[in-house]
């Protein structure tokens, strides 16, 4: 069933609200990129020119690279942010199955209990999981990194929600040919939720490429920073005003989560709207 029809006016009122939005959201990355194309006496001059009047991008971009080891840093959080969501991919799929198609007493209080846990920061358990890292002696490794996401309630809540709409007759069918639960979760299930998967895995990817908090507590080694504790390293290491170099760091630092969302964005945006908020 559709909508109402909107008059010239509410078309209009609607595609200047969206503009205005796109501005909003995309105003502060394109001052961003073309910063890192200034040189520093344009960027601190008196008057303020979007476009770059003088080329300073080949020093910025050089200093970026060289002032900090910035292509290990981004090594790091490639490292960190793919073991985190393939571990989270392997506890997410079986426990939002069991959830979701699953008949078992208690199963309405363990959902209960995944949407209460949506609603706790991570950054409230910090503290114990730290005291626990430290007692266990595993900080300062990429496993300290990694570990205290490879439960994600967001993802359970997603992938069961996506996982409701799969027809029954379809895993009844696959008990019929004799498959095991092992085999219809990651045979029959995790196919079927691809869509769902990639949605999830730009969350993913987007969320601990860009953590700060947690890696600046886990880890002091500088052979282990992230991106994000790389540009920080950066704006410590003698570069705190030179803005051409930390925005070309940034620049460089957001451009495999752009490229990733522009390669999955098909299935990104069917995931979202296939999943829907199901009962």
């Amino acid at each position: 069933m559709s909508g109402p029809r909107l008059g010239p006016i509410g078309r209009v009122l609607r595609h200047l609200v969206l503009m205005t939005g796109t501005v909003a959201m995309l105003g502060p990355f394109v001052v961003m990129l073309m910063t890192s194309f200034k040189p520093k006496d344009e960027i601190f001059a008196p008057t303020f020119h979007l476009l770059p009047q003088r080329w300073g991008g080949t020093e910025n971009y050089a200093t970026a690279l060289t002032q900090v080891p910035l292509l290990h840093f981004l090594l790091n959080g490639a490292i960190v942010t793919a073991a985190i969501f393939l571990l989270q991919v392997l506890v997410n799929v079986p426990a939002a199955y069991a959830l979701a198609k699953r008949r078992f007493r208690g199963r309405d209080t363990m959902f209960a209990t995944v949407l209460v846990c949506l609603l706790i920061p991570y950054q409230v358990v910090a503290l114990p999981i730290y005291i626990l890292f430290f007692s266990t002696g595993i900080l300062n490794t990429y496993a300290s990194l990694v570990l205290p996401f490879t439960i994600s309630v967001f993802g359970i809540f997603l992938m069961r929600q996506f996982f409701l709409g799969v027809p029954d007759d379809l895993i009844d069918a696959a008990r019929i040919d004799g498959m095991s639960e092992y085999r219809i979760v990651w045979g029959v299930m995790a196919p079927t939720a691809m869509p769902a998967l990639v949605a999830f895995g730009i969350f993913s990817l987007v969320a601990h490429w860009n953590d700060y908090f947690w890696p600046l507590i886990a880890v002091a080694r500088e052979e282990l920073y992230t991106p994000p504790m790389g540009i920080a390293f950066l704006k410590l290491n003698g570069e705190g005003t030179a803005y051409g170099p930390l925005m070309a760091a940034a620049t460089i630092v957001i451009t495999p989560l752009v490229l990733a969302f522009l390669v999955a964005q098909r299935r990104f945006i069917e995931g979202i709207t296939f999943t829907g908020l199901k009962g």
